[in-house]
């Protein structure tokens, strides 16, 4: 993540694993990286493990829980030390030399439901020039990698072929930047009426779009090499079949009053081909301000309580609080009243460049057993995931409760160590799409040589 950077402690010392499963003994590894020394090799120091989320025992007997015990400090001036954490919470690991204390570190403890769930930091929703965006798709991906991404879509408005020439330009080269196919639906009008709420497809396996007429088939024909992951998609109608199809379903869906049948039908009907086609439904940005909101509040609260799609965009788009603030009022307001919608939060960038103010305004950490476009789909329906807004310097998490501190402790302690890693193979996918031939054949080598660290840090810092 572009917004967060090592600091001291990371800096300074490699602690890992980083993340523990609940109740299952383990061994703490603290590491000295070349900083002034600390701890005194074969010196004995006071060890105090203490559980954040349950006070200090000396004010809250009833719960808190301090754990002390001696340990030696080893051969290479750091720690090995065994303990088995009993409840899930972040818990610091502070040292005390007598009575003078010296450094704290964090780990954290996850249930066994999120063993084996490793987090993958992405995005969901952006754009290239080959809509309204400002660089081609391969360089966008390469750009966001460069700063942290481990998966991301191109969802160009009307076209799903951008996504694929992204995914493309990478086939015959090893990264572990995962491209998902994807689009942002615009269906044409019915009957002169317009469904303007806009959807992301994210990882179907065919596009929405190109059903029927429109951009995306204009621009690149009716080929299923452009219109599909796999050679496969459902016959495409003509726009008088689309637009009898949706004006039966409108006269057929009740709606409150408040409610119009029209785009909410045709809603419907986007959501569940994208479902066909093994994908994930996102509605996107209801509070998107022109004139007026993007989708009447009405309109939302019916969607939230009838929860025809897959997720909702909680976070992304633009950096004014009406926007994303708004939004996450909403969410929570439906939580309050038992209606439960797993979450994402995304760019929606149109450049990949720092310049733009926007470009890394919002994320979405999914914990997932792999970085793989099923199984991110898969766990987002299930609710592992969170939304991150890092419009101001002081990144925030939107989410379920338990997944919101988690996703804070990791943004702080796992990230700025995994973006690191990110940024040099970003770098390389650049130089692999525009560089001379010398270039592109050295940036090759290259991402074959780094190819799978990625995957090393997962295991490293995460006791699974």
């Amino acid at each position: 993540m572009a917004h967060k950077k090592l600091d001291d402690i990371l800096n300074n010392y490699d602690v890992y694993p980083l993340v523990v499963v609940k109740d299952k003994p383990t061994t703490i590894h603290i590491r000295p990286l070349g900083c002034d020394q600390d701890f005194e090799p074969g010196r004995e120091y006071e060890l105090v493990i203490c559980a954040l989320e349950d006070g200090n025992p000396r004010d809250f007997p009833a719960t808190g829980d301090f754990r002390r015990k001696k340990v030696i400090c080893n051969e290479n001036g750091g720690f090995d030390i065994e303990h088995t954490f009993n409840k899930e919470q972040k818990y610091h690991l502070k040292f005390f030399d007598g009575e003078k204390g010296m450094e704290r570190f964090s780990v954290y403890c996850v249930d066994e439901d999120l063993r084996g769930r490793y987090p993958f930091m992405g995005d969901l929703h952006m754009h290239t020039n080959r809509s309204d965006g400002n660089q081609t798709p391969p360089v966008v991906c390469a750009n966001y990698r460069r700063y942290g991404y481990d998966f991301m879509v191109i969802s160009d408005h009307k076209r799903y072929y951008p996504s694929l020439e992204a995914i493309d330009a990478y086939k015959d080269v090893n990264i572990e930047l995962n491209i998902v196919p994807g689009e942002e639906v615009h269906m044409p009008r019915i009957n002169g009426k317009t469904n303007d709420v806009h959807i992301v497809s994210f990882g179907a396996e065919y596009s929405i779009n190109a059903l029927t007429d429109g951009d995306h088939l204009k621009e690149v024909g009716p080929d299923l090499k452009y219109r599909s992951l796999y050679g496969k998609a459902p016959d495409i109608m003509s726009y008088d079949e689309y637009q009898k199809k949706m004006q039966e379903l409108a006269d057929n869906t009740e709606v409150p009053d408040d409610v119009d049948a029209v785009p909410y039908a045709s809603c419907c009907w986007i959501f569940d081909e994208i479902r066909k086609a093994n994908g994930l439904g996102i509605f996107a940005h209801p509070t998107w301000k022109r004139d007026a909101y993007h989708v009447p509040e009405a309109f939302t609260k019916y969607m939230f309580e009838q929860k025809p799609f897959d997720a909702f965009e909680v976070l992304g788009g633009e950096r004014y609080f009406e926007h994303n603030g708004f939004q996450t009022v909403l969410y929570y307001e439906a939580m309050a009243k038992g209606i439960r919608m797993p979450i994402v939060g995304s760019t929606d960038s149109h450049s990949s460049y720092e310049s733009n103010k926007g470009a890394f305004i919002c994320e979405t950490i999914v914990f997932s057993p792999e970085n793989e476009r099923k199984a991110l789909i898969q766990s987002i329906k299930d609710f592992y995931s969170t939304a991150v807004d890092t419009i101001s310097t002081e990144y925030r998490v939107v989410g379920e409760g338990r997944l919101v501190r988690y996703s804070s402790f990791l943004i702080e302690n796992y990230f700025p160590i995994h973006d690191e890693l990110c940024y040099e193979e970003g770098r390389l996918m650049k130089q692999y799409i525009t560089g001379t031939d010398e270039e592109k054949a050295d940036a090759k080598a290259a991402l074959e040589f780094v190819y799978g660290r990625g995957k090393k840090l997962r295991e490293k810092y995460f006791d699974f």
